[in-house]
């Protein structure tokens, strides 16, 4: 049974039943919000002494596997493990902070949960103007470690949360974190965090990455990910699919969300063509089109979401590539599913696309990823289509952007 945690309240691990390996799980949202959470590991004075334990968005994982992170939506499940935390580290901060316009009196129910043995709940009735709370906290007193539930809010945002614990920030985005130092061996000097990420706000907002020193971009991902909770009500009942919904049959409950992604492509030699679930068109990562889908997830109960994985190492060989994904089944309203894209390439800050503009439409197209002058160019599109008379919502997409594909009737069952 779960226990409720008011503001202020503490108690000891053991006490909750939680030993070993243990999750904690905060969702925090509102209208209109983009926020960032965190987990900062702090050393005996309440200071980030070693930037590596800095988890987010930027950096999803601590030295030895301690902590680990993985989001969906406005979610984020830290994977705990206090046996593999370094000496030096006595306290684990749990953090939210509002990235862009909006504070956090906006917010929606949110809450930080233990497992199944604690749930610290709070929302917008708790906060003024501040734009960060920090949410709740483990620490290590007497040996013994405890939990905290906080909900104490903080003027500024996430760079000024890692100033707030001692933290430096980074002038250009940060390499992956390195590697777990072997048992004994000193520490690593501290690198800077790097906070950057880049949001296109607006439709036909554009940026450009450069290839690395080595050549190629590295393994390129673009994932998306959206609100778990939305629908999960009715998550038993029977799936109708995508061509029933169209056409009128089946059962009119949606069973959850299911956002699928997928993306239209043309090489350098003018082959063109999808990947996507819809027909098992899942790509090859190295043969053309080196663009591959890993997985088709259906209820978004997986925390990684749906990701395309693009090769790189071959983007000379790729001209454009259109990132769309469509709603299956569930709700036809994109603000509901809190949807969110984002694309990550090695050594570059994380460039992300909020899905929040649509409102019945099937289908948006979502960004385009171009060849352009040895350079990686991504441009917002944020473009939704439905279905025209007997024109798919797919074939009004093709349409647009101009990529003359033979449709033809797809299944995922």
């Amino acid at each position: 049974m779960t226990q409720p945690f008011s503001k202020g309240q503490k108690g000891k691990l053991t006490d909750m039943g939680l030993n070993g390996l243990f999750t904690v799980t905060v969702e925090v949202s509102g209208p209109g919000l983009s926020v960032d959470l965190a987990c900062f590991g702090l050393d005996a004075d309440g200071k980030l002494s070693d930037d590596r334990y800095m988890v987010f968005f930027n950096q999803t994982s601590s030295p030895g596997g301690a902590v680990g992170m993985t989001s969906s939506g406005s979610r984020s499940v830290f994977q705990i493990d206090l046996s593999r935390l370094q000496e030096t580290i006595h306290k684990l901060v749990f953090t939210a902070a509002i990235d862009g316009q909006g504070t956090m009196k906006a917010l929606a129910p949110s809450f930080i949960a233990l497992g199944d043995a604690v749930r610290f709940s709070f929302s917008g009735w708790d906060f003024q103007e501040e734009k960060a709370v920090i949410v709740g906290e483990l620490y290590r007193r007497d040996g013994v470690w405890r939990f905290g539930a906080v909900g104490q809010g903080f003027s500024g945002g996430l760079s000024a949360l890692l100033k707030h614990f001692g933290g430096s920030e980074a002038d250009a985005p940060m390499s992956a974190p390195a590697p777990a130092p072997a048992p004994l061996a000193p520490a690593p000097e501290p690198k800077k965090v790097s906070l950057s990420k880049v949001t296109l706000e607006k439709r036909g907002d554009k940026v450009s990455l450069e290839k690395r020193a080595s050549g190629g971009f590295g393994r390129i991902r673009v994932n998306l990910n959206w609100n778990q909770s939305v629908g999960t009500a009715v998550a038993s009942a029977p799936k109708t699919g995508f061509l029933n919904r169209m056409f009128g049959k089946g059962d009119a409950k949606p069973a959850g969300i299911d956002l699928d992604l997928g993306c239209l492509f043309e090489l350098a030699d003018g082959q063109r063509g999808g990947v996507q679930a819809l027909g098992d068109a899942f790509g090859d990562f190295d043969r053309p089109p080196y663009i591959h889908l890993d997985a088709d997830d259906r209820t978004g109960s997986v925390s990684g979401g749906e990701n395309l994985f693009i090769n790189g190492a071959k983007f000379d060989q790729i001209k454009r590539v259109l990132v769309f994904a469509f709603i299956y089944d569930g709700v036809a309203n994109w603000a509901a599913t809190d949807g969110v894209v984002t694309i990550e390439a090695p050594g570059q800050a994380p460039i992300e696309v909020r899905l929040d503009n649509g409102e019945d439409q099937t289908m948006c197209a979502i960004a385009l990823i171009e060849h352009r002058g040895g350079e990686l160019q991504v441009t917002k599109l944020a473009e939704y289509f439905n279905q025209d008379g007997k024109a798919t919502a797919h074939e009004m997409l093709d349409r647009r952007f101009g990529f003359n594909l033979r449709w033809e009737e797809g299944r995922k069952d």
